[in-house]
């Protein structure tokens, strides 16, 4: 019996239960009316007292005429005329002019409520009985099925989501078409002696659309899709997760062909070994009987698994050799082409109005990935609903651009003039440096408008997307973020707090250049320290230093130079453009944001640019 049936049997029961009582409290308000014996009800007759008698079955109910109601009872075996002659009642003082005999006939339903009034408790307290025992059979089903898969199974009939809906990734859409493909008539690769591949493993950072083009395999597949996530596996019993995984491969196995997705596999499929409690915690347990089933012994099967990660990297290299994830697919982050394809998704069925161009849309997003382009357009329709429009425009669009990357406008923050000119010079800064640097981006807004925790912020996009990034980009994007501490020095001969962020950054860029990237000349081509990763934790939290500290020490000075160089370079900039500094900060002063073409009557471009670095906000 379901939870619904139990409720509605527990619904009867209290009303039941609300009716005697209902019955029990007329009943007792009935008696509390005062009860006198038949021989005074005698006497009273012969008295004249007495106006009507109710005569229901033993019970009488006297009206006297002063309106005084009293109750009595009498013989029941006895008619109530022969008992009163018997006791002295004449038949004068019983004659109508005197006294209004009423007899009742005895209602069906009275002795219903009788029996009822004696059965109801014990009925209610059998079904009570009932109830807890079936409460106690459902807590013990559950006990039972405590080992059973939580996967979720599609048929694909009616498919929300299909490889039309998936944009920008066009090699991952090739990939699992093939995989579909294969499920739909795999005679066709088998006549050629291809055999099925045992597994898709999706790979990608946050937000490219790594469960979105497994849904859409689901839509696109006509065959059952099984869906779960990692930490659906790990219980805090050592061999529950085991158990699961044995029964969803037996629920696949029965309805195969099948498809299997599993969703954040490096909850379960960590490195072995690398954790507490040796190579019997539960999670390895779990990973063991993964890996029994995708190339075990028994393996003569139609079950394709598709796992999704953003941390490959801490896979254990069993689960990723071929045989149990034969294809790894990655889903980068997409180009300007797959953006503006993405956005086209998005937009369908959306009211947008015809000047709005959704390549510049494309051009003004680099390292967008699906999930921001998707909220990008919804914040754009949440501004357009919020003004009133009937469709979404251009500028909606922008301002979502700045919504997604720095956050909403904070037009409630009081700042005092002194400390709104500092931000003015100090983003003015970043403005002149980016555009007086040859491989610097392009400048598109400038405001001093607070979003989010910036007081301020210049926007600056590439060109053109780029895959890699030159020693002289990264260098300009140092002295780009040291533009706003070299203007306010510059200008106030005083510095604030309000570049701790952009110093945060632009040290760790002359961190990741000295002992990542091999671009020190001093200290040469080399990787300096190893990162480790303590899995209990789920994160980076130390480094294994593989170098002398003479070495350390040359580090940091290399460090220190790099920055000290840019941080001259950069005042070296703003003083020769001073007088293009003071103009812009000025014009920010008085119309707070400054656009491109704005930006561009004041400051001219002084050479020739030369393309892109990704995104950013200085």
């Amino acid at each position: 019996m379901n939870s619904r049936n139990q409720s509605f049997i527990i619904y009867i029961l209290l009303f039941i239960a609300i009716i005697a009582m209902v019955f029990f409290t007329v009943n007792q308000q009935s008696s509390q009316v005062v009860e006198i014996p038949i021989n005074k009800l005698a006497t009273d007759i012969r008295e004249g007292k007495v106006k009507s008698i109710i005569e229901d079955e033993s019970r009488l109910e006297i009206t006297y005429k002063n309106n005084d109601i009293r109750t009595s009872t009498k013989d029941p075996s006895t008619p109530l005329i022969a008992q009163l002659v018997e006791l002295g009642v004449t038949p004068e003082d019983l004659s109508s002019e005197q006294i209004s005999v009423e007899i009742k006939l005895p209602s069906p339903l009275l002795g219903v409520f009788s029996i009822l009034s004696y059965i109801l408790p014990f009925i209610i307290l059998i079904g009570l009985f009932w109830f807890i025992f079936r409460q106690a059979q459902g807590s013990n089903n559950a006990a039972m099925s405590f080992g059973k898969s939580k996967a979720r199974m599609f048929t694909g009939d009616h498919p929300t989501v299909t490889f039309d809906d998936v944009a920008g990734v066009e090699e991952a859409k090739e990939e699992l078409e093939e995989v579909v493909e294969f499920l739909r008539e795999p005679q066709k690769f088998i006549a050629l002696g291809a055999r099925i591949p045992k597994g898709v493993l999706l790979v990608g950072a946050p937000g490219t659309g790594k469960t979105l083009m497994a849904k859409a395999v689901s839509g696109e597949a006509g065959v059952p899709f099984f869906s779960i996530s990692g930490s659906e596996f790990v219980e805090m019993f050592v061999g529950v997760g085991a158990s699961r995984v044995r029964d969803l491969f037996e629920q696949a196995k029965r309805h195969s062909p099948a498809l299997i997705f599993v969703d954040e596999i490096d909850a379960v499929g960590r490195h072995r070994g690398a954790g507490l409690g040796g190579s019997h915690d539960e999670r390895e347990q779990t990973l063991n009987q993964l890996l029994v089933e995708m190339d075990g012994f028994d393996t003569d099967t139609n079950v394709i698994i598709i796992a999704a990660t953003n941390r490959p990297d801490i896979l254990d290299p069993a689960l990723l050799r071929p045989g149990r994830f034969d294809r790894r697919v990655t889903l980068d982050r997409p180009d300007i082409k797959g953006r503006e394809e993405i956005l086209e998704v998005h937009v369908k069925g959306k009211p947008v109005s015809p000047d709005v161009d959704l390549s510049d849309i494309a051009r003004s997003t680099p390292g967008f990935v699906g999930a921001d382009i998707e909220n990008l357009v919804n914040e754009a329709a949440i501004l357009a609903a919020r003004r009133n429009k009937r469709v979404i425009e251009h500028s909606e669009f922008m301002e979502a651009i700045e919504r997604v990357i720095a956050g909403p406008e904070r037009k409630s923050r009081l700042i005092n003039e002194n400390e709104k000119k500092i931000i003015a010079y100090h983003e003015a800064g970043h403005a002149v440096v980016i555009n007086a640097l040859p491989e610097a981006d392009t400048v598109q807004k400038i405001s001093i408008i607070s979003r989010g925790e910036a007081g301020g912020y210049t926007i600056a996009f590439p060109e053109e997307d780029r895959m890699l990034k030159s020693r002289g980009q990264i260098l300009s994007d140092m002295i780009t973020l040291l533009g706003g501490r070299a203007a306010e020095e510059i200008v106030f001969n005083d510095i604030t707090s309000g570049a701790s962020n952009d110093l945060e950054r632009v040290t760790k860029l002359a961190r990741t250049m000295v002992m990542r990237l091999g671009m020190s000349e001093e200290l040469g081509p080399m990787v300096y320290g190893k990162k480790e990763e303590l899995v209990f934790l789920g994160r980076e939290i130390s480094e294994q230093r593989d170098y002398s500290e003479h070495i350390a020490e040359k580090i940091d000075t290399a460090i220190h130079s790099l920055v000290q160089e840019s941080y001259q370079k950069a005042k070296d900039i703003l003083n020769r453009y001073r007088k293009e500094l003071d103009e812009v900060a000025e014009k920010l002063l008085v119309v707070e944001s400054l656009t491109a073409a704005e930006f561009f009557e004041i400051f001219p471009t002084p050479v020739e640019k030369t393309g892109g670095i990704p995104q950013k906000i200085v």
